[in-house]
């Protein structure tokens, strides 16, 4: 009976996509993670060596995304989150488009991409979405977009999938201490409101993800599919 599951983590040299990468190596699952450039995957590899297999993968390229599901084979499991932001850029069309390719677009061609391996499999596809799927953000137009996409995808590719017995579920995290947001970290006139409404009061950690993704990914979750889990200390309800 097979008990080590095939993985890919599209994503993963930092914050959330690392340690859920990691969560999954710890159980005995073969883990493929990947980073967007050469050094990002070297500090990553620096940091863990053999445990898992960190690769270079930047999102936007169609051909390389097909190339490495290839490789991989069939799958078990998915987890996107690949994604940039760029804060007071995105008004720029030009940004807007690139932000749009990568954390949107780049979802769906992994997506694709691994759609009949994952039907082989029975496996499962895990997105991040995020606070942002549910508020506006005035700075980031982009990121916010393509998180109301990510969460509307989710929900589509649910529907799409399930005749293949695939399951498409999405995690939101909200206000998660990575290095995507340390520089409101670094600002307490930007974190202190944030806390204030968080009813947690902390920021929350990479580590906070992975057991949500975990049961997403598990057979406890088998009847759970097209849902967007908030992961938010209380923030969106508050």
């Amino acid at each position: 009976m097979k008990t080590s599951r095939n993985v890919l983590v599209a994503g993963a040299s930092s914050g959330i996509g690392e340690a859920i990468a990691l969560a999954f190596a710890a159980q005995g699952d073969t883990v493929t993670a990947t980073g967007a450039t050469e050094a990002e995957v070297n500090a990553a590899l620096d940091r863990h060596g053999p445990s898992v297999r960190f690769v270079q993968l930047d999102v936007r390229e169609g051909p390389a995304v097909t190339q490495l599901v290839s490789e991989i084979g069939d799958l078990d499991v998915l987890v996107n989150c690949a994604g940039i932001i760029r804060r007071g850029q995105e008004h720029e069309p030009e940004v807007f488009q690139q932000v749009l390719d990568i954390n949107l677009v780049g979802t769906l061609r992994l997506c694709a991409a691994a759609r009949q391996g994952l039907a082989r499999q029975g496996g499962c596809i895990i997105n991040t979405a995020s606070m942002l799927s549910f508020f506006g953000g005035g700075l980031v137009p982009a990121y916010s977009a393509s998180k109301g996409g990510i969460a509307q995808l989710t929900k589509s590719l649910a529907i799409a999938y399930a005749e293949q017995g695939i399951r498409v579920n999405a995690i939101a995290p909200g206000w998660i201490a990575t290095p995507l947001t340390q520089a409101l970290q670094d600002d307490p006139e930007r974190s202190a409101p944030i806390l204030a409404r968080t009813p947690m009061r902390r920021w929350g950690t990479p580590d906070d993800l992975v057991g949500p993704v975990m049961f997403l990914a598990s057979p406890q979750a088998k009847f759970v599919t097209g849902v967007v889990l908030p992961v938010d200390g209380g923030y969106l309800i508050a």
